[in-house]
């Protein structure tokens, strides 16, 4: 079957008609600008026209019906030829929701262009996707509307991939800022569904104030582990938070589990300068979420807008969920890449009541927290003086517009142009491993020129004719990665470790400050990085002679058994937290000889470290295996990683073996951390 491409963006103006017709302090920020806002952005970055546009339409009653009672529907149904007093008394009936004549018009046109994303992504047309739609839908339950949504788009998308497409394992990420309760209680019973949602929680303080928004409601009968909920206790969670929990709580469910489809509730009211959410997160940070979730269930991601109420944090955080969705290098994550002692606290209980029901946790040292460091913090007074609402109306709107100027800064700094070309290999390479169609062939450096540089600085690294001789295509290569002119690309050579030394040098001598290194292999020769302008994680069967662990050289003893893919484990617990602490600005991954890992493991990595350094990526390949050279050529490239064979979970000892790595690095890369025992953060 031929891979899907293209990224389908669903959005009707239409969903734009429902509005609040009176004064309501609690309602009135979930408006029609919220729509319209984030497709003008689109436009502005020309994202619209790189999209497939698919067009809505209404969702079915039938449709509807697969989740909500009749009674519901009914209601819903009835409110389209009321008066604005009738209206009102039927929104009085719900905690936080207003009708409009036409709310179930855009309210099933919302459900309908999910299930229309999630039709153009299961049958091919497109990888993946984003709808636009309103009214939102995770608050919303079986019986009543709530907290804004009237019907619940993505559990109605759920369970219609359940059984028009026979799904089995469907994963729904929450990344809203509020608990959506209605999609927990939909599926806390059902283990085909897993369910993850972080929320400002606030030790019960914040709305919906739920005992089971916390982190032990793990979903109820057969569904006992797939409902995991992660508390923030505190406002001001920023980017390495979300990330963290990514990285050791998420992801390594998520990749045990297995997608066949991944569905994201979406609110960016866990962005930056959001009044209800009050978190500190920029932008790129849903870049680098999305990226990761495209690594699962062979890149089947369907995006769809939940909250978000301050317009330009909203609309500049689905413009970077959408260039992620269409494969752009994404920027790198700003700000200090070190979790909040309270994210650390929530990460580790939520690992703690999951332990019984996840292999990965299996030997995971997991133990709950009861002391929590927010608790001493008494609730904040509610404001009930009348006359001090117009002050804060004030302030509210001064603050929003401090954030407006902050971020528009803050997107100039952090957006690049795009390079023309993604992926470059050299002629002889494209055609004697015919490598896949997007990759860009270009030409090899001199041989004099190559003479001339290895003689000068490399002549402790080129000893062979034969490094020398492969140098030209990789010095090529590198140089139009380093002057942004290409993405990232891929060459072989038959001596990986000194054409890695050659590039390392060759790159910090550029000028690069920081080049993160990760070789799969024996490396004979190990580069200097004393200086901290080069990162190497080496990850070879037994540890080799000769080689000092230091921060910025890091040995990982790792052996995959042929037909265990465990090293994705690895993967999301230590290298990612490694790279993403170190904050790379190129990597350099190469394969040498006796890898001890295998090819989909390879991939993986290459698919997930390109959301760091703006995918500037170099692949060097000793191994002549043409299956590993082109699954590397299409990870670069952008092709969803797929895997044979489920992965399975790490043995003891290799669970032991990165804890004492973990242990021993964890004050220098602090994304390590993720009990609070390994270490109490400096923030």
């Amino acid at each position: 079957m031929a891979m899907a491409s293209g990224t389908a963006l669903i959005y009707d103006e239409e969903m734009t008609s429902h509005k609040l017709l009176w004064d309501d302090p609690i309602c009135d920020i979930e408006v029609p600008e919220r729509l319209s806002a984030s497709y003008e952005q689109l436009q502005f970055y020309h994202l619209v026209e790189r999209c497939v546009h698919v067009p809505a339409r209404e969702g079915t009653e039938e449709e509807i019906l697969l989740v909500h009672s009749s009674e519901h529907l009914e209601v819903a149904k009835s409110t389209q030829t009321m008066d604005e007093e009738e209206l009102k008394r039927v929104s009085g009936n719900y905690d936080a929701f207003f009708f409009h004549p036409n709310t179930y018009r855009c309210a099933r046109l919302a459900v309908g262009a999910t299930l229309q994303l999630v039709d153009s992504v299961m049958l091919g047309k497109v990888c993946n996707g984003m709808a636009l739609v309103r009214p939102p839908g995770h608050h919303s339950q079986r019986n009543a509307a709530n907290g804004f949504c009237l019907f619940n788009n993505v559990a109605i998308a759920a369970e219609y991939a359940k059984l028009k497409y026979s799904l089995q394992r469907i994963l729904i990420v929450d990344w809203d800022v509020h608990h959506g309760q209605g999609t927990q209680y939909i599926f806390e019973e059902d283990p085909s569904v897993l369910y993850f949602s972080w929320h400002r929680y606030e030790h019960q303080e914040f709305w919906p104030s739920l005992k089971e928004s916390d982190y032990d409601a793990v979903g109820l009968g057969k569904g006992k582990g797939y409902n995991i909920n992660l508390p923030w206790n505190k406002v001001g969670m920023g980017n390495s938070d979300y990330l963290a929990a990514f990285f050791h709580v998420l992801l390594p469910m998520a990749f045990e589990f297995d997608p066949e489809l991944v569905l994201v509730s979406s609110g960016y009211d866990s962005g930056i300068g959001d009044p209800e959410g009050q978190m500190n997160a920029t932008p790129e940070v849903f870049a680098h979420l999305t990226h990761l979730l495209m690594q699962l269930a062979n890149g089947k991601l369907c995006v769809i807008l939940e909250g978000g109420y301050h317009l330009k944090s909203l609309s500049e955080s689905v413009c970077m969920t959408v260039k992620a969705l269409l494969r752009d290098p994404i920027p790198q994550v700003t700000g200090e890449m070190a979790p909040s002692l309270s994210a650390i606290e929530s990460i580790q209980n939520v690992r703690a009541a999951h332990k019984p029901y996840w292999k990965w946790l299996m030997y995971e040292d997991t133990s709950f927290l009861h002391n929590l460091s927010t608790e001493s913090h008494l609730p904040k007074k509610t404001n009930t003086n009348p006359s001090t609402d117009h002050e804060d109306k004030i302030t509210n709107n001064n603050e929003a517009a401090k954030i407006e100027r902050f971020l528009e800064l803050h997107m100039r700094n952090i957006l690049f142009p795009v390079p023309p070309i993604r992926t470059a290999t050299t002629q002889s390479k494209a055609s004697a491993y015919l490598l896949p169609a997007p990759v860009c062939v270009v030409k090899e450096m001199d041989k004099n020129e190559v003479e001339a540089l290895a003689s000068d600085f490399y002549a402790d690294l080129v000893k062979e004719d034969k490094t020398l001789h492969s140098l030209g295509s990789m010095l090529a290569i590198l140089d139009k990665i380093l002057k942004k002119e290409v993405c990232n690309g891929i060459t072989d050579s038959p001596t990986a470790s000194a054409s890695v030394g050659v590039a390392l040098r060759y790159s910090v001598h550029f000028g690069f400050q920081r080049v993160l290194c990760v070789f799969v292999g024996d490396m004979q020769i190990v580069p200097n990085t004393e200086d901290g302008k080069v990162l190497v994680i080496n990850i070879c069967e037994k540890e080799q002679s000769g080689t000092m662990s230091s921060k910025h050289f890091i040995s990982l003893n790792w052996k995959e058994d042929a037909d265990r893919s465990d090293f994705f484990s690895a993967v999301l617990g230590f290298i990612l937290p490694v790279a993403y602490s170190y904050q790379p600005d190129l990597i350099v991954i190469a394969v040498g000889p006796n890898r001890s890992i295998g090819i989909s493991g390879i991939s993986l990595l290459f698919g997930l470290l390109q959301g760091l350094a703006e995918s500037r990526i170099l692949a060097v390949i000793e191994d002549t295996d043409l299956n590993l050279i082109q699954n590397v050529a299409k990870a670069l490239a952008g092709a969803s990683v797929s895997h044979s064979g489920a992965y399975v979970p790490p043995t003891q000892e290799k669970v032991h073996k990165i804890k004492i790595l973990k242990d021993r690095l964890q004050q220098d890369w602090k994304m390590l951390q993720c009990s609070v025992k390994d270490g109490i953060s400096s923030n």
